[in-house]
């Protein structure tokens, strides 16, 4: 299937989504917005694969959102009606929640997704980075919460999960700031895990740690993600009694018998994939 925003390729059990507008800086368009929750989607309710690689094309891994995709044509000086107003309100909340929830399906997703960034990450791309299980940048990366620059507040996603990863003081300086957060910085504070001289030696490593996490029980993979994201947002107790509820359920006896023969054996182990989610209709 042929994308607008992104290609797609799907081997040795890694999907690699590439942004692929490097004329427009990989901008986010509307084209950008659907197809991103479409691909992801895809991958995990068929079971397509186990890691899913996140990359992208030309100088700027992605300059953001668009900011021509919801103008109306109209002057923003135009006087408007009460219900013009009010519609147009409307309409910014919808888009809100539906660009907010493009980048929750990265996170929801039953696969681990791992970012790599070259360039710049304005706004939108730090959005998309931070709802990553984890992101690899290059040296000349670095990332903007641009929002402020041009006179917003960011919404689609950056404090609630930037202030999980990264001290809550820095949050606030890039956040009031919109400064540039290069990479040394980023990996500093814990938001970026490894740092590459180049574009071609990151995603050459990337697509190594990607084959590794492939390698291991889909199952298992599956779950730690599940209870990495449950225990951010809940209590130490919460935590340990879902994990007990979780692997009551889940462990599969043959699973683990297979890791430890393999082993033995010098061999890659084989597992069972995940099954396809169950759709209604």
């Amino acid at each position: 299937m042929g994308y607008q925003a992104f290609n797609v390729e799907i081997e040795n059990n890694i999907a690699h989504v590439q942004l692929s507008r490097p004329e427009k800086r990989n901008s986010m368009d509307r084209a950008f917005w659907r197809e991103l929750p479409e691909i992801i989607n895809d991958i995990d309710d068929n079971a397509r694969a186990r890691v899913i690689v996140i990359s992208s094309t030309g100088p700027h891994f992605s300059a953001g959102l668009d900011l021509t995709m919801f103008s109306d044509g109209a002057d923003a000086s135009t006087t408007r009606s009460e219900d013009q107003k009010m519609q147009r309100a409307a309409a910014s909340y919808h888009n809100i929640l539906m660009m907010q929830k493009s980048f929750n399906c990265l996170e929801e997703c039953r696969v681990p997704v791992l970012v790599a960034i070259q360039g710049g990450a304005f706004g939108g791309g730090v959005d998309l980075s931070v709802a990553c299980d984890m992101r690899y940048a290059t040296e000349d990366a670095f990332l903007i919460i641009q929002e402020i620059n041009i006179a917003l507040t960011a919404d689609v996603g950056t404090f609630p999960r930037l202030v999980k990863l990264i001290p809550e003081g820095i949050v606030r300086e890039l956040a009031y700031t919109g400064r540039r957060f290069t990479a040394a910085e980023a990996k500093d504070a814990g938001l970026i895990n490894r740092v590459y001289a180049d574009h071609d030696t990151m995603m050459a490593d990337v697509m190594s740690i990607a084959h590794e996490i492939a390698s291991k029980a889909p199952v298992a993979v599956y779950g730690s993600k599940r209870m990495i994201n449950y225990a951010r947002d809940h209590s130490t107790a919460d935590g340990l009694d879902y994990i007990s509820i979780w692997n009551s359920s889940m462990i599969n006896s043959p699973e683990i018998m297979e890791a430890l023969t393999a082993k033995k054996e010098g061999r890659e182990a084989t597992f069972v994939d995940l099954p396809p989610r169950w759709k209604h209709g």
